[in-house]
């Protein structure tokens, strides 16, 4: 984690707290010539714009006060998505039964990638159930081979 992801980690963490939100991510990168400080937010049932253009405001204060940034920079505070991304053991708990997507760090049964219903997690292995053709398969995931994770949203 970056130093300046860092500061904004300490900073935002007390304002999400305060209003009942879950910091779930910080981005600070580069696009083309701009820079860009994007800040992700949830809460049980989704966060709305009022949420984001509190959390923007708030944090923007706090930001201008500490100045971690030493050039322009653009903040966006925004909802994770429908896809949100998996960091936390937490995040793993609150998907069980969710349909979720994995890439682990080394094959698995030949594999890196799967995409299934999160069956259990239990802090050291995720299972999740996938489809092979017509039948359905359960995997266990060891929590340390998991490279990246989010839900993964499905068509029916």
């Amino acid at each position: 984690m970056s130093k300046v992801t860092e500061v904004v980690e300490e900073l935002a963490v007390p304002i999400c707290q305060e209003l009942d939100l879950e910091l779930i991510e910080i981005e600070y990168v580069k696009e083309g010539k701009s820079w860009f400080l994007r800040v992700y937010i949830d809460k049980e049932n989704g966060v709305d714009i009022e949420d984001c253009g509190l959390v923007s405001e708030r944090l923007s204060e706090k930001l201008d006060d500490v100045d971690p940034i030493p050039h322009n920079y653009f903040l966006e505070v925004s909802s994770p998505g429908a896809e949100r991304p998996l960091k936390k053991q937490k995040d793993f708990e609150r998907a069980i039964g969710k349909n979720i997507f994995i890439k682990t760090y080394e094959p698995i049964d030949g594999e890196k990638s799967f995409e299934g219903t999160l069956l259990e997690f239990d802090g050291q292995f995720v299972k999740i159930e996938i489809k092979i053709k017509t039948r359905k398969k359960a995997i266990e995931i060891p929590y340390e081979k998991v490279a990246n994770a989010r839900l993964a949203v499905t068509f029916s």
